[in-house]
C-alpha cells in the first residue's frame, strides 16, 4: 500500500467511524426505547464517545485535505496533532465501553404511586438482569440487549479509530524522522 493511499484510507476511516461514534453517543444520551423521557443521562460513557468521534472526524478531514493539498504543511501538522489526540482518547473510550458492558444498564425502581416517594426512583438501582422483580422496572423489555449492542458498537468503532490513528501517527512520525518535516517527498 502506498503512502498516499494509506492516508486517504485512514482519513476516510476516521471520518466514517468518527461520525458513527458521535451518533452512538447521541443515541446513548437520549433515553431511546425508555419510558422515562425526563431522564436524560449525561455521563462519562456518553461524553467519551462523542468527543472521541469529534476528534476522529477532525483528524480524518485534515488528513484527507492534507493528502490532496501537498503545499500546505499546516494541514499535516494539524492532522498529526489530532491523530495523536485520537490515539489518546480511543483507549479511554474502549475502557469505558468495556466497563459499561460489564456493569450493564441500570433499572431504576419507581415508587411514583406512593405519595411523596417519587424521588426514590433515582436512588434505588439494580444491575441487569433486573433480579426477581422485573415488573417493577420501568425500562422496556429487552433493554439490556439494546445496551449491549450499543456498547459493542462503541467498543469496535473505538478500536478501529485507534488503529487508524495509530497507523497515521506512526507513518507521519517516520516521515518526520526521515525528511525532517511532515510534508513528505514532494517538498
Amino acid at each position: 500500500m502506498s503512502t498516499r493511499s494509506l492516508f486517504l484510507v485512514t482519513g476516510r476511516m476516521l471520518i466514517s467511524f468518527g461520525i458513527l461514534n458521535v451518533i452512538l453517543g447521541i443515541i446513548a444520551f437520549f433515553p431511546v426505547f425508555s419510558y422515562k423521557p425526563w431522564f436524560v443521562g449525561w455521563s462519562v460513557r456518553i461524553a467519551s464517545s462523542i468527543w472521541s468521534g469529534y476528534l476522529a472526524v477532525i483528524a480524518g478531514v485534515l488528513l484527507t485535505l492534507a493528502e490532496k493539498q501537498w503545499t500546505s504543511r499546516y494541514l499535516w501538522q494539524a492532522a498529526f496533532t489530532f491523530s495523536i489526540f485520537s490515539v489518546i482518547s480511543s483507549p479511554v473510550q474502549g475502557a469505558i465501553a468495556v466497563a459499561a458492558l460489564l456493569l450493564g444498564p441500570y433499572c431504576y425502581y419507581s415508587f411514583a404511586g406512593v405519595s411523596g416517594t417519587n424521588y426514590l426512583s433515582y436512588a434505588i438501582s439494580s444491575l441487569f438482569p433486573y433480579g426477581k422483580f422485573a415488573s417493577s422496572c420501568k425500562d422496556p423489555l429487552h433493554y439490556e440487549w439494546y445496551h449491549l449492542v450499543l456498547q459493542i458498537l462503541d467498543l469496535v468503532s473505538g478500536l478501529v479509530i485507534l488503529c487508524a490513528s495509530l497507523a497515521t501517527v506512526v507513518k507521519l512520525t517516520a516521515r518526520l524522522f526521515q525528511f525532517g518535516h511532515l510534508n513528505g517527498e514532494r517538498n
